[in-house]
């Protein structure tokens, strides 16, 4: 009689060639042979499914494949994957623990010569940095740090290195962020996922020089990484080389064409060159890839304020409220979309919320000169004596657009300051 393993081998090499068709007519084959009790096949099985988006029914195979054996901590470990895929995060974490305590024993068993191999295997890793997904997910943080802090003991992985630096970046810690990813880098200096990570962590801090230079570093070793791209198109927008952000932001798009933030980039910086008709139609077609983007709205809200589509311009700014309540220039802004629709009582209230928010040069000239054109001067004279203090706390670092200097002039004018 033939032994129930005869077709592993073959499906071993079917399905390390990814031709899964072929595969699963020998898995088949084999459980008919085999009566369903042969692991081997019912894992593969399980991986093939999974891979096809059928998560559950790889679960119940995986699930099968454990009662088989389960002294396997390979399929404890695809059960817990697979609940992880559903959003089972809990359940996975319990079935995380099991296979560590099941490992712990084995190694026990085996005596503390293979123990040591078996923990440099990667196993424990694997489990260590799954559980800190499913931590992570459920938010709980301080337990995802510990897991994942496990996981590179265990075994280093660049994949473990950003999870951790992610979980530090919710925890709004962006130095420990920053000190994983240098870590990270010195693991593996030429990864471009980790150099544009870490571009992006310096970008978040205002430090553009630093993020350019590991951005840069990034497209050296990938030169079409998306992301790196779409940043440093970023940076080099906000220093008004327009005309080279958008070369960058044609090479992304050859990459991503339906991507809401390169469309969203090439907007602004099509507004900057005062093309106001391709700008609003860029970043239109950003707000139909991703209506709940906030940036996208403030944006359509600033582009229709400029062109005098006042009521567009408010109907964005308010979009963007609803999803980013603490931003402050979308009340300001909202304010003066009000204000020029002669809705005053409402416009203050914006104002006010801005101010609430941040007390910020740019609301208080523009709350002046809502004041002011309403005749109410001593209102107008306090935030703009305001203004004034604050512009000069700037000191050399002030940058007011040309437009904020003409206000502030024909102000002091009217109040014959």
């Amino acid at each position: 009689m033939a032994a129930p393993e005869q077709h592993n081998w073959r499906i071993a090499q079917l399905y390390a060639r990814n031709d899964f068709d072929e595969c699963l007519a020998v898995v088949e084959q084999a459980l008919s042979t085999s009566g369903g009790l042969n692991e081997y096949p019912l894992y593969v099985k399980a991986l093939i499914t999974r891979q096809r988006g059928e998560i559950q029914q790889a679960l119940e195979l995986f699930q099968a494949a454990t009662c088989l054996n389960p002294s396997n901590i390979r399929n404890l470990t695809q059960v817990g994957h697979s609940l992880y895929l559903l959003g089972k995060h809990k359940a996975a974490l319990g079935v995380y623990e099991q296979a560590r305590a099941l490992s712990k024993d084995l190694r026990k068993s085996q005596g503390e010569a293979k123990e040591g191999r078996r923990s440099r295997g990667g196993d424990d890793w694997e489990l260590w940095h799954n559980s800190g997904l499913c931590h992570a997910y459920l938010k709980h943080f301080d337990d995802a740090v510990a897991s994942f802090e496990r996981a590179n003991h265990a075994q280093r992985h660049d994949a473990t290195f950003l999870q951790l630096g992610k979980v530090y970046e919710d925890r709004d810690d962006p130095t420990s962020a920053l000190r994983v990813y240098r870590d990270a880098l010195d693991f593996s200096p030429e990864n471009p996922e980790l150099l544009t990570t870490l571009g992006l962590a310096y970008l978040r801090l205002d430090d553009h020089q630093r993020a350019f230079d590991y951005l840069g570093a990034a497209l050296t070793h990938d030169p079409k990484n998306v992301r790196a791209i779409l940043a440093a198109g970023s940076i080099i927008q906000d220093n008004r080389d327009l005309d080279v952000a958008l070369h960058k932001y044609r090479v992304a798009a050859v990459q991503t064409p339906d991507s809401p933030q390169l469309w969203n980039n090439v907007g602004m910086a099509l507004f900057g060159k005062g093309k106001h008709v391709a700008a609003i139609s860029c970043l239109q077609k950003a707000h139909y890839l991703d209506p709940f983007e906030w940036i996208v709205s403030f944006n359509l809200g600033l582009v229709h304020l400029h062109t005098k589509q006042h009521a567009s311009a408010f109907h964005f700014f308010n979009s963007a409220v609803n999803r980013k309540k603490d931003y402050a220039p979308c009340y300001m802004y909202m304010g003066v979309a009000l204000a020029a629709m002669d809705d005053l009582e409402n416009a203050y209230l914006a104002f006010e919320k801005s101010l609430k928010l941040k007390d910020d040069h740019t609301c208080r000239l523009n709350y002046a000169a809502t004041l002011c054109n309403q005749g109410r001067v001593e209102e107008c004279r306090t935030h703009f004596a305001s203004y004034e203090v604050l512009i000069g706390d700037l000191g050399p670092d002030a940058d007011p657009e040309d437009g904020m200097l003409d206000l502030a002039e024909r102000l002091r004018g009217r109040l014959k300051l």
